[in-house]
């Protein structure tokens, strides 16, 4: 039997994703398979590809003849390189950069909202935004100041500015018609 480690295409249109299979070569692209052995999809950057080396390994001694596409892959991953016994078996396979967890980045944004209550609610109510306002205002502090005495009403008037209006202005000012009583 003639065996391949070929690629088995998934996924949609205009986005596919692989698997590295070990299969006869008179199957059909997607027909049966022997073994499931990696991964690859082009689509992120870098792309992602996983191969299992012990397996890849196996099959390549055994006798298996990688297509072109899936050579390229193993040399990417060191694997081809190590099956021939040439220098980079490490390959040159870049790994995906870690992507942060949503709700870690969404509690450390609600941490740092300064306008947020601290018990961790989202929004508050109009009376806890009050009181959480009138607790953070600096207090006042009023200085007691002396009583004030009462003065007479006769003195007040007498200190009053006195102006002199033209009598013009204070025909205007005054009411014309008067209430009917």
């Amino acid at each position: 039997m003639a065996v391949k480690i070929r690629l088995v295409r998934l996924g949609k249109i205009r986005t596919p994703h692989y698997r590295i299979v070990v299969a006869d070569s008179r199957k059909a692209r997607n027909g049966l398979k022997i073994e499931e052995i990696g991964r690859y999809s082009p689509a992120s950057d870098p792309s992602l590809i996983e191969v299992d080396s012990d397996r890849a390994q196996h099959w390549l001694k055994n006798g298996a003849q990688p297509t072109p596409a899936v050579e390229a892959i193993l040399k990417v991953t060191g694997d081809w390189q190590k099956f021939k016994g040439i220098a980079g078996q490490e390959g040159t396979l870049k790994s995906l950069p870690v992507r942060p967890n949503k709700r870690v980045a969404y509690e450390e944004a609600v941490k740092a909202a300064s306008n947020e209550p601290a018990d961790g609610a989202t929004t508050m109510k109009k009376r806890a935004a009050e009181k959480l306002a009138a607790k953070n205002a600096p207090v006042e502090v009023v200085a007691e100041a002396a009583p004030v005495e009462a003065a007479p009403a006769e003195v007040v008037a007498d200190e009053a500015p006195v102006v002199d209006a033209p009598a013009e202005a204070v025909a205007e000012a005054a009411p014309t018609e008067t209430p009917a009583e």
